[in-house]
């Protein structure tokens, strides 16, 4: 069976451990916490850690590097246990989708994120999945880079260990029933792609 890499984005170091942008940290401690492992040091310049999803063989991994060189450590991660980019899934925060939602795609444009832009042009494709965690468009006239580097609000973090848990469930998803199947559980039903009449 082969191995798959799960990479949660995020900025090292505990002043930003509560951030939005460190949403796909957050996941990945979850996911390993269902691995039931720890996190070790590479030589990748990230955590990772070994083990099963759903009995699915797994590297976990979080970049030590900030967000927006994350792709030198995927790369090196992808490279060093042979996972070729369809078999990767980043998990990320996502400014176009409401706090709440959820989705799963594979590819497309990185939409301002500069972690995604990072991996995109490290791995030479788009083409690797991504689980995006919505946290939704800064209130007024906000910066965006001040709204991500925030914790989350207090209304959110009652959700929010839901909302990782989810996004878990979603990650697991991808590996045991692949991407279709992952939309179609977890997708609501109003945002579901409408086919071109023909």
């Amino acid at each position: 069976m082969d191995r798959w890499l799960i990479v949660g984005l995020g900025n090292p170091g505990p002043e930003y451990a509560g951030n939005r942008h460190n949403a796909g940290f957050m996941v990945l401690d979850e996911l390993a916490a269902r691995a039931g492992g720890r996190f070790k040091a590479h030589k990748a310049h990230a955590e990772v850690l070994e083990g099963r999803l759903a009995g699915v063989p797994v590297v976990l991994a979080k970049p030590r590097s900030y967000m927006n060189l994350s792709g030198g450590p995927v790369k090196a991660l992808a490279d060093f246990y042979k996972v070729a980019p369809a078999s990767i899934v980043v998990v990320h925060d996502e400014l176009d989708i409401p706090y709440g939602a959820l989705r799963a795609k594979l590819g497309g444009g990185d939409n301002g994120h500069n972690g995604l832009r990072s991996i995109t042009k490290s791995l030479g494709t788009r083409d690797y999945l991504r689980v995006r965690f919505g946290i939704g468009r800064p209130p007024g006239r906000m910066d965006t880079a001040d709204y991500v580097l925030r914790d989350f609000g207090t209304a959110e973090r009652k959700e929010l260990p839901l909302l990782v848990d989810r996004a878990a469930d979603v990650a697991e998803s991808l590996l045991v029933s692949g991407l279709e199947a992952t939309q179609n559980t977890f997708h609501p039903s109003d945002l579901k792609p409408v086919k071109p009449p023909r």
